[in-house]
């Protein structure tokens, strides 16, 4: 597909008319990348915002003892970089993040882009929602780590990202929410015993997400 109808494809930047399209395009570019191929580290920095067309990215950091700490996932349709300052005409990584599908990134000028849209009001509204939502997602791995028990962190996930956790290995969403394998089925178990999930040919179904809901948000109001 030709990168004017990617661009045109996509909710982003679906307020730009035609004469702002073909000015993105003149500072766009695509690029194909592997599974588990590093897009940036942390604290690097770049000219470029990268922006997901398709395929799937993880965030994540190291900590002290070399151990990897998951912080969340990036979806097509939404901004890999990570943005904390509209100051600089650069931007720095929080994180490393890492292509856990073949991806199609779209790599874009970023000092030519603050000039021409974002110095214009254009897609600035389009920007702060998505810094807003990597806050949320940040917001939410606080509550996971300091505040919510085994119960809720699964809950949450569950509530949040179904299809992920469908996708993923039990182990693997182990390791993700920091509680033991045994724990996680224990969690599953009672969930099934509560009928608040049903698990078919080890797929989670939510059967009362109302209820799913109220157990992390009532320990996190706690």
């Amino acid at each position: 597909m030709a990168i004017k109808n990617i661009i045109q494809s996509l909710s982003f930047f679906s307020t730009l008319n035609e004469e702002e399209v073909e000015r993105l395009i003149s500072i766009s570019s695509m690029q194909q990348y592997t599974n588990e191929y590093m897009l940036h580290y942390e604290h690097s920095q770049s000219d470029r915002l990268l922006f997901l067309v398709e395929g799937l990215a993880k965030a994540s950091k190291i900590d002290k003892h070399d151990n990897e700490i998951f912080l969340y996932y990036v979806y097509k349709n939404h901004i890999l970089s990570e943005i904390s300052t509209l100051q600089d005409n650069y931007l720095t990584s929080y994180s490393n993040m890492t292509l856990i599908e073949d991806s199609q990134v779209l790599s874009i000028d970023y000092q030519a882009f603050k000039t021409h849209f974002l110095d214009n009001g254009l897609l600035c509204l389009e920007l702060a929602n998505e810094m807003i939502h990597q806050s949320k997602q940040l917001k939410d791995l606080v509550s996971r780590e300091f505040v919510f028990n085994s119960v809720a962190k699964v809950s949450m996930m569950l509530c949040l990202d179904i299809d992920m956790f469908n996708r993923l290995k039990r182990y693997d969403i182990s390791l993700m929410l920091h509680i033991q394998p045994a724990t996680l089925s224990r969690v599953l178990n009672r969930l099934k015993r509560d009928a608040i999930i049903d698990i078919d040919h080890g797929k989670v179904i939510i059967l009362n997400s109302k209820r799913l809901e109220n157990i992390y948000k009532e320990q996190g109001d706690a």
